[in-house]
């Protein structure tokens, strides 16, 4: 069978699993996420088993340490996936409600529901948890799911998916097999395939870097949410506790590098930065983060020039997405110069402003335009179940449907019902 042959198959598959996933009751749905949950623990040796064969074939692709461990399954991480469905299971039905109800002068009674959205099909790269992920929220939304991983994450996948599919269906016998499904080719050709068939598909979630989205937001013929890249920032103000600083940034930067959320771009007022800059800088050597930054980051550093590694940034730099041990730093005159910074080389993704002062914190809070803008806390929040979404589908930096982490609702859409008595226009 052919790369198109086998997408339009799959497209078929999925919109006909949609109907019926349309119809299931939200009882039927949270015993199959709770099955998928247990399924995937109870399967744990085998999971690890296919994603050994992953992480050795990482080695040949290249992949770099932090990538390696974005795509490195392990017993806590397979319980955090089982705990993400048990999660969305807890979570109330996004689908049937009444969103809107008018009774127009005639008598007609108009209601706004919400409907699943149809088909949704989800690019992603290394990150195996997302199958788990995007599967559970689009099932829980009544979605039916056509799931695309990169090759370095094939047999982790695969993996994942039937267990779950096997899972629900020792549950309830009329689960659709085909409402969760892995395209089984690596083949590039098959994602131009697949967002062709706008007769099949109703909407493509990208998840990676900066290339995949645009490769796939310029070949997609159905909608696309996206969010381009993540090149988040923490300002720490002049009125900045820098203990609680120097935590935020630490926590920001290295907990999890090669993650969306996590900071690219250090901004220091420059009445902190001789202080402030030594102390953080110190902590990051501990990581051998690469430090990239301005003629003031360097003078406020310079002793420690020997020990940590430092490059000038340049203008590109303050607009890149690492997913790595490096950090770009620039000191700043105030809040307002670090909005103009953030505005100008961030993605609308996540910011943070470290200040014990409120009027500037909500200065930044009201004048970054991103999807998500903190005030003394970690840009690492920027996630779906640290919002109680349970698991999430992804981090929309889009501005019209959803933005920020998207969960259950932003999984719906909705439809007009109208109930009249024999009502005819005029």
């Amino acid at each position: 069978m052919s790369v198109a042959e086998t997408v339009l198959l799959l497209a078929k598959q999925a919109k006909a699993a949609s109907r019926v996933l349309a119809n299931l009751s939200t009882d039927a749905k949270n015993r199959c996420l709770l099955a998928m949950a247990d399924g995937l623990e109870g399967h744990k040796d085998e999971i690890k088993a296919a994603n050994a064969k992953d992480m050795e074939a990482s080695v040949a692709f290249g992949l770099s340490a932090a990538m390696q461990d974005r795509l490195r399954l392990d017993e806590k991480r397979i319980s955090a996936m089982a705990r993400g469905l048990r999660e969305v299971a807890a979570l109330a039905d996004p689908v049937g409600r009444v969103l809107d109800e008018r009774v127009r002068p005639n008598g007609l009674k108009l209601r706004k529901v919400s409907t699943p959205i149809g088909v949704v099909v989800i690019i992603y790269e290394s990150r195996p948890n997302v199958t788990a992920d995007a599967a559970s929220l689009c099932f829980k939304s009544g979605n039916a799911t056509i799931l695309r991983g990169g090759k370095e994450a094939i047999h982790s996948n695969n993996a994942i998916a039937e267990i779950m599919i096997q899972a629900a269906k020792a549950v309830l016998p009329e689960f659709p097999e085909h409402a969760i499904q892995v395209v089984p080719t690596t083949d590039r050709e098959a994602i131009k395939e697949l967002l062709s068939l706008t007769q099949y598909i109703d909407l493509c979630m990208p998840r990676g870097g900066e290339g995949l989205i645009r490769a796939v937001t310029e070949c997609s013929k159905v909608p696309v949410i996206k969010h381009y890249k993540g090149v988040c920032h923490v300002y720490v103000d002049d009125k900045a506790d820098l203990k609680m600083a120097e935590e935020i940034v630490l926590n920001a930067k290295v907990q999890r590098p090669a993650v969306c959320n996590a900071m690219e771009t250090l901004l220091v007022n420059a009445n902190v930065a001789q202080k402030f800059l030594p102390q953080i800088t110190r902590r990051l050597k501990e990581y051998r983060v690469e430090i990239r930054g301005d003629e003031a980051t360097f003078n406020a550093v310079k002793d420690l020039a020997n020990e940590v590694k430092f490059k000038p940034a340049t203008a590109a730099d303050y607009s890149t997405e690492y997913n790595d041990f490096i950090m770009n730093v620039r000191v700043v005159n105030g809040v307002a110069d670090a909005v103009d910074h953030i505005n100008q080389f961030g993605s609308a993704h996540s910011d943070s402003i470290v200040t014990s002062d409120e009027g500037r914190a909500r200065k930044f809070l009201a004048e970054v335009d991103s999807a998500t803008v903190y005030w003394n806390a970690s840009t690492r929040f920027t996630d779906g179940g640290e919002f109680g979404m349970g698991a999430e589908i992804g981090i929309s930096t889009d501005k019209i449907g959803a933005r920020g982490p998207m969960g259950l609702e932003e999984l719906t859409t909705y439809k007009w019902l109208g109930f009249g008595t024999g009502q005819i226009r005029a």
